[in-house]
Order: C-alpha cells, then sequence, then structure tokens
C-alpha cells in the first residue's frame, strides 16, 4: 500500500445524519453531534470514498441487510476500500468516477438506492503526497491525476495545449484574472524546455500574480483551474447530477460536500430546479391542485462549526447541501 497520509473527514457528522435521520434539520446545532445508532436498510453510495471516513460512520448506522457501494478513482483510495471490504461484507467497492454509479448500479441489478453521498474536489491526501502533484507547496512530478492509471498528466497537457485552451481552463476554472498573462507565461517558457515540477509551475505563477488574496498562495485558483481540467470534474458532476433523481428512491436523501463556487453552483442549480415549479407553468391558468409537485425537497445547508474549523482549518470552505426525493415525477 502506498504511504498513508492523515486525513480528518470534513462534516462527518452533519453529511451521515443527512442520510439517516428521518429528522434532519440543517438549522440545527445538534447536526454536528453524533446520532444514535440506526439500523437503516437499503442500499447507499459513497460516490467519493477517500479514506472512507464518511463510509465507516455511515456503516455504523446501517442494518446487516443494508449494501454500501462506495466510488473512487485514485488508486490509493481502492485500497484502503477493499481493505475495508474485507472488513464488512456490505462495501462493495467500485474504482470508477462517481459519474458512472446509474452504470454499476444497474449491472447489480439496483435501480432505487436510499442515500447518495458525495465529498467533491482533492483529499487532503492527495495535497499532502508531494508525487500526486496537486499542492503548489510541495515539490513533486506536475500529474493532478485523481487516477494515476490513466489519462494525460498535468505536464502532459501544459506542454502540448494551445495558448487559448491554457487561458480559458484557467480563467473559467480558476476565475483567474490574471489567466492571459499566465497562459502567455507558460507558453513562453516551455519553448526552453518541457514542465516537469510543481515548484516550477507554481514559481512561474507567482511571478506573474503580483496581488493575491490575504492567506492564499499566487498559484492557488491556477492549480485549481488545471486539476478540475485534467479530472474533468465539471462534467462528472453534471453527469452525476443528472442521474441522481432517477436513482433515489422516494424518501432517498443526497449530501453533496462543496469547497468552492464552481463546484457548489451546479450543485446548488440541480436541487433548486428539481425542488421549484418550472416558471412557465406559473404562467398557465392551472389551479394549485393541477401544478405538479417537486421532485426533491430541500433540506438547506450546512457549514462548518467554529470547532470543527480550529481542528481543521481545510472544513472552512466546505457546503454541505442535502435534498430529499420526493413522490412526484
Amino acid at each position: 500500500m502506498s504511504q498513508d497520509f492523515s486525513h480528518t473527514t470534513v462534516l462527518l457528522h452533519a453529511t451521515v445524519n443527512a442520510l439517516v435521520d428521518p429528522h434532519f434539520n440543517a438549522k440545527s446545532k445538534a447536526v454536528h453531534s453524533p446520532l444514535p445508532a440506526q439500523q437503516k436498510d437499503g442500499v447507499f453510495v459513497d460516490g467519493t470514498f477517500g479514506r472512507g471516513g464518511h463510509s465507516r460512520y455511515l456503516l455504523s448506522h446501517l442494518s446487516p441487510k443494508a449494501k454500501l457501494f462506495v466510488f473512487d478513482k485514485d488508486p490509493a483510495a481502492i485500497e484502503v476500500a477493499a481493505a475495508l471490504r474485507a472488513e464488512d461484507p456490505r462495501v462493495i467497492v467500485v474504482h470508477d468516477a462517481f459519474s458512472s454509479m446509474a452504470e454499476v448500479l444497474a449491472a447489480h441489478g439496483i435501480g432505487k438506492v436510499q442515500g447518495i453521498m458525495m465529498d467533491l474536489g482533492v483529499s487532503s491526501p492527495q495535497l499532502d503526497d508531494a508525487a500526486r502533484g496537486f499542492s503548489f507547496m510541495r515539490d513533486g512530478p506536475l500529474d493532478m491525476r485523481m487516477d494515476t492509471s490513466r489519462g494525460i498528466t498535468a505536464a502532459e497537457w501544459l506542454n502540448t495545449a494551445s495558448f487559448d485552451e491554457i487561458r480559458g481552463v484557467i480563467k473559467d476554472y480558476g476565475e483567474e484574472r490574471y489567466a492571459f498573462q499566465i497562459a502567455k507565461k507558460i507558453v513562453d517558457r516551455r519553448q526552453s524546455g518541457p514542465f516537469r515540477s510543481t515548484l516550477e509551475l507554481a514559481q512561474l505563477v507567482a511571478s506573474v500574480v503580483k496581488s493575491r488574496e490575504k492567506g492564499h498562495h499566487p498559484a492557488t485558483r491556477t492549480f485549481q483551474a488545471i486539476r478540475i481540467h485534467i479530472n474533468q470534474e465539471h462534467e462528472e458532476l453534471s453527469r452525476s447530477l443528472a442521474s441522481v433523481l432517477d436513482l433515489l428512491d422516494v424518501g432517498g436523501r443526497l449530501a453533496v460536500i462543496s469547497f468552492h463556487s464552481l463546484e457548489d453552483r451546479p450543485v446548488k442549480q440541480a436541487i433548486a430546479q428539481a425542488s421549484t415549479l418550472d416558471p412557465a407553468l406559473a404562467k398557465l391558468p392551472l389551479r394549485e391542485t393541477e401544478l405538479p409537485a417537486a421532485r426533491l425537497i430541500n433540506l438547506g445547508k450546512v457549514q462548518a462549526s467554529a470547532e470543527e474549523i480550529k481542528h481543521n482549518p481545510r472544513s472552512r470552505s466546505a457546503m454541505l447541501r442535502v435534498a430529499e426525493r420526493t413522490a412526484a415525477e
């Protein structure tokens, strides 16, 4: 197994409570507290297993007959998941992106599930392992792939992509106002030799970005943008959100953790679209009883408590959104 890196699970209790507590209340302080042991039946999905913090806590609230499908693209995470599977036969391990969950579940003869949770973005072990190439604070190969067994690396992309493509990625996925200057510097610099290391790229970006928000490294937005592009994170999320309504059984819950607006926005929009009336219908002469019911109930959003942020600063930007499936089609 690869070297172990510590990981503190973000919004642990709130996320699992959202899936198993029938009285879940996003506005209650109790949302951050451990829930008395449940015995929930059914099928649940952890779309981003990571190091298994959410999955292990969820398993403690599931019945012996329940099943938990855990997905992850990261081979290191799959090693941890396989070990958990050896301990608990309720776990089914899938080395793939969460956007494949509909197909995978169908292959197992499962059409509906009682809960789906996803923790988006990069995990602490991925950031802390310099060999993965996610961090601008540690020198390592410029990789950035969630799944190191397939796809091109960040270095390969930077060394071959056009100026327009690099600028577009940094602008769209990093919301970086210096995207033009950074892309030009990258294209000019690679003429003298290919990019290979994370610090090499971080230093180049820092030479261009002279001003930045307090506490943020100048390369933060650029590294985020390249990571999102290399792993096709937005496309994966869009495909997954599109299948959630069909997968959730009536009363089933969706719980999604995001860490920045580019992740949170599509989750917020998907829940809003499914939990509110189509504006076009509002203009029609229909009685209230004739209007279609929403397909989701928005159960609200939860952010990390001051206590959690104190012990895990990375949780400061975490946002959990929760929704419940209704009987409406």
